[in-house]
C-alpha cells in the first residue's frame, strides 16, 4: 500500500514538508519486505514482526516519519508481546494494545497532541473508535470503524495550522494541505483492518 501510494505521499510532503515522505517510506517498508523475505518464513509472532518492522525503519527511513513510524512500531510490539500472556486478551483486545502503544510512543517523542496536524490526528480518532466500538460490536466492524475514523482523522488536517514537524515553519500557510504523516498513517491502519478481517472501504484520505 505505501508502494503504491509513495508518489501521493511524495507530493503531500512536497506541499509543506521536505518532499520525501513517501520515498523514505517506501524505502523503509521495501527492507521490512526484504527482511522477513531473507527469513525463510514469516515470524508467527506477530510481537516480533511490529518490532523487526520497527527496527527496520528506523535505521532505513530518515527525518522524524522515520523515528516516530520506528518508534511506534516497536514500543506496539513490546506492549503486544506483554499482553499476549493474559489469557483474558482477545484479538480486539491485543490490537486495542498495539494501536495505544503506538501512539503512546508517538506522542511521547514527537511531543505532539491531536490538532497539531500530525499523524496522531488520524492515529488518535483510530484509537478512540476501535476501543468504543469493541465494547458494543463485533471485531469485524470495530476494525472498520477504527480505519474510517483514521480517514476522516487525517483529512480533518486539511484546515489546520501545523504546530510540529516541518510544516509548523510555513505557519498559516500550512493551511489547506493534507498532512502527509496522517495520510500514511490512516493507509496503514486500514491495511491493519485488511489483513485482520475487517471491511477497511476507503484507505485513502481525500484533501
Amino acid at each position: 500500500m505505501v508502494h503504491e501510494h509513495r508518489t501521493w505521499l511524495t507530493e503531500l510532503d512536497a506541499a509543506i514538508g521536505d518532499g520525501d515522505h513517501g520515498i523514505n517510506l517506501d524505502r523503509g517498508f521495501a527492507g521490512v519486505v526484504a527482511d522477513l523475505d531473507a527469513a525463510g518464513t514469516l515470524p508467527r509472532d506477530p510481537a516480533a514482526v511490529l518490532e523487526t518492522a520497527g527496527r527496520r525503519i528506523l535505521g532505513l527511513v530518515g527525518g522524524a516519519s522515520g523515528a516516530l513510524y520506528g518508534r511506534g512500531l516497536m514500543v506496539a510490539g513490546a506492549r503486544l508481546r506483554d499482553a499476549q500472556t493474559d489469557p483474558a486478551r482477545d484479538t480486539g483486545g491485543l490490537v486495542l494494545v498495539v494501536i495505544e502503544g503506538a501512539v503512546d510512543a508517538i506522542a511521547a517523542l514527537g511531543r505532539a497532541s491531536p490538532g497539531d496536524k500530525t499523524m496522531l490526528d488520524a492515529l488518535v480518532p483510530a484509537r478512540e473508535a476501535l476501543r468504543t466500538s469493541l465494547s458494543r460490536n463485533p471485531l469485524p466492524e470495530a476494525l472498520a470503524a477504527m480505519a474510517a475514523a483514521a480517514v476522516a482523522g487525517a483529512e480533518a488536517t486539511t484546515p489546520l495550522v501545523a504546530r510540529k514537524g516541518r510544516a509548523s515553519y510555513l505557519g498559516e500557510r500550512s493551511a489547506g494541505h493534507l498532512d502527509p504523516g496522517a495520510a500514511s498513517s490512516a493507509l496503514l491502519v486500514g491495511c491493519l483492518a485488511d489483513v485482520l478481517g475487517g471491511s477497511a472501504g476507503r484507505r485513502r484520505p481525500e484533501g
